[in-house]
């Protein structure tokens, strides 16, 4: 009742404020299982996401916007509780995956939608990075299909440092279920799973039209941090020091991973 009153009221004033488009709802199913796995361009993403499919969509959110302090953190709190969705602690590395994948489990045991976001956390620069194998782990446990979306232009709706958000039309490119039941229970498969995920995370790639990069999201995020604050570094160091620290060393070869297609790396 909470999620249909909390669906009402801010879905609507997001589909009369914002008018978001949506191609493909055909394909998630009218009843029963189904993990919706999608890119993840802006926190708008888990309010647009599940305002624009009709049926509820259960997602797995970070623990930290169920805790945080302030009167920002106590109404980002009510909303992910009204919408049912699942706290999870990123930090506690390996058994945080675990948690997820559970959680997951138990809603498509349930007979409801899972959503989830494969690359981990949100695209730094809006290009889209390599899937940790949770949704193919999920999808091979319970052989419920797995349906890819696409977010489309929801990272220009608040880019960051902007606090009023932009009138815009977002949109969601739904495709096709992708059926596994091929690999059912070969989950502990660690070949199969990077595998599963590629595909995943091609599909994904297809409908969003997004620049593919083949490492992990969070990675990239430490690298571009890594490199921001030396080129700070670079800027409040003496011209004369610079000049020298350049002249002895070789240039970089740059770039936070390697482009391509998912399965590239063939791993």
């Amino acid at each position: 009742m909470l999620y249909g009153a909390m669906k009402l009221s801010i879905g609507g004033t997001l589909k009369l404020a914002f008018r978001p488009w949506a191609e493909g709802l055909e394909n998630i199913p009218a009843e029963g299982p189904a993990i919706l796995a999608s890119n993840h361009l802006s926190f708008s993403d888990s309010f647009f996401f599940p305002a624009m499919v009709d049926r509820k969509v259960t997602f797995i959110a970070k623990a930290e916007y169920f805790t945080s302090p302030g009167v920002k953190g106590k109404l980002t709190a009510a909303f992910f509780k009204g919408v049912g969705q699942l706290p999870v602690d990123r930090s506690g590395g390996r058994a945080a995956g675990e948690a997820a994948v559970r959680s997951g489990v138990g809603v498509i045991e349930r007979g409801e939608l899972f959503g989830i976001y494969p690359e981990g956390t949100r695209s730094p620069d809006g290009r889209l990075y390599r899937g940790k194998p949770g949704v193919a782990r999920i999808a091979l446990a319970t052989g419920a299909p797995v349906i890819p979306v696409a977010m489309i232009d929801t990272e220009k709706i608040q880019p960051p440092g902007k606090v009023i958000p932009k009138l815009m039309r977002p949109g969601m490119r739904i495709g096709k279920p992708l059926d596994f039941s091929r690999y059912h229970g070969m989950e502990h498969d660690r070949f199969i799973l990077r595998s599963v995920t590629d595909e995943i995370m091609y599909e994904i790639m297809k409908l969003s039209g997004q620049e593919y990069v083949d490492v992990y999201a969070n990675v990239a995020k430490r690298q571009l941090a890594e490199a921001a604050k030396r080129r700070k570094d670079e800027e409040k160091a003496p011209a004369g020091a610079e000049s020298a620290r350049r002249a002895g060393q070789p240039e970089g070869t740059g770039g936070a991973g390697r482009t391509g297609t998912p399965g590239d790396s063939g791993t």
